[in-house]
């Protein structure tokens, strides 16, 4: 039988600490892997022994039985404790470990203690137009997944502890041989975690996390729209293992006006103009989103004419600038008009025939200026 030191093959004394061996294994794993030493026997015959040295001394039982034995035992030593013989039967624990230098040299995430983020959260506010105008400030409650206060995420009872599995003895898997092939499975006393919660706490019932009520102030940005889209960093629900929180997400939505309606950055309302008013021309006051303001009505001026009153509307979201406001005319006739009446509407007619119903700058009486 081949004698093996395990502390000789790893570089390391025999008070060694768990994270010494961890540190030297794995500057040695990276060194030797196969896969950086391509047709080079020796040194996947290294890797092999360095993984087994590896194997028994991060296990205090089986570090422990290999102390009191001495090295003479070597690998068959240890086969009672559950280990296969053959080394390729221990490709899973080996893919593991090389995982973990990948982490440490490349900045990859070990697969079985992988932090995991958070998920994202939604919320819809609905704003009204003029706060999309000017911007608002809102107040928004929800609830998300945050630790326990009570065992702050421990999952057992105020006093109590996790204790380790009885039935994987912390492994969080169960081995055993069917005919040539040995076959690992998940634990399913502890689901593969390692640990029993022998008293669950009594408020998350063991979780470690619950959906606790949650409220922020935010603020809207002026120009908001339907659809807009506000990103809350680090507010959504707990990431797993340590892993970051997700993000909350506020989807804006505008209340219908009861005067505008908005298309982009532009506003539309309508106002009504008496038919004779609309022939002889007037002054009439159109709302805007801060308050009226007075516009001259051109004599003959045909149902339907908008008039544009620039940089009234919307102010452009993230950027410079305003759209307009549309006034659109609307002529009132009486419902039984006389000779006059309608002389006055085929006149106004014939003015829209002309192209005289479309669009043009509004201008203000002088004393509005």
């Amino acid at each position: 039988m081949i004698k093996r030191d395990y502390y000789d093959l790893l570089g390391i004394n025999h008070s060694a600490s768990l994270e010494e061996i961890k540190k030297a294994y794995r500057r040695l794993a990276h060194q030797y892997h196969p896969d950086k030493n391509p047709n080079n026997p020796s040194a996947e015959d290294h890797f092999r022994l360095i993984t087994e040295a590896y194997e028994i001394l991060q296990d205090t039982r089986k570090r422990a039985a290999y102390d009191r034995q001495g090295p003479s035992m070597g690998r068959r030593g240890f086969e009672g404790f559950g280990e296969p013989p053959d080394f390729s039967a221990r490709k899973d624990f080996v893919d593991g470990i090389f995982e973990e230098i990948l982490e440490d040299f490349f900045g990859a995430d070990h697969p079985r203690q992988r932090k995991a983020r958070g998920a994202d959260l939604r919320f819809n506010l609905e704003i009204s137009l003029e706060e999309a105008a000017w911007g608002s400030e809102q107040k928004i409650q929800f609830t998300r997944k945050s630790v326990c206060p009570v065992c702050r995420g421990s999952r057992c009872a105020p006093g109590t502890q996790p204790t380790v599995c009885p039935y994987c003895e912390g492994t969080g898997s169960l081995r055993g041989q069917r005919g040539f092939f040995i076959v690992e499975t998940t634990c399913e006393r502890c689901k593969g975690e390692g640990e029993y919660i022998p008293r669950p706490c009594p408020r998350c019932r063991g979780a470690g996390v619950l959906k606790i009520p949650q409220a922020f102030k935010i603020s809207t940005p002026p120009g908001a729209d339907n659809g807009t889209r506000l990103r809350l960093a680090g507010e959504g629900e707990m990431g797993r293992n340590g892993g970051p929180a997700g993000d909350l997400y506020v989807i804006l939505s505008i209340r219908r006006h009861p005067v505008f309606t908005r298309s982009g950055n532009d506003l539309t309302c309508e106002i009504p103009v008496e038919l004779s008013l609309a022939f002889k021309g007037t002054e009439v006051e159109a709302p805007t989103l801060k308050e009226p303001v007075r516009i001259k009505i051109p004599p003959k001026t045909p149902p339907g004419k908008i008039f544009i009153l620039k940089g009234m509307g919307m102010p452009a979201l993230q950027g410079r600038g305003r759209g307009d406001l549309k006034v659109q005319i609307r002529v009132e006739a009486p419902s039984r008009p006389g000779k006059k009446e309608r002389e006055m509407m085929e006149e106004l007619s014939r003015q829209g025939r002309k192209g005289k119903m479309g669009q043009e700058e509004a201008s203000f009486p002088r004393s509005a200026k």
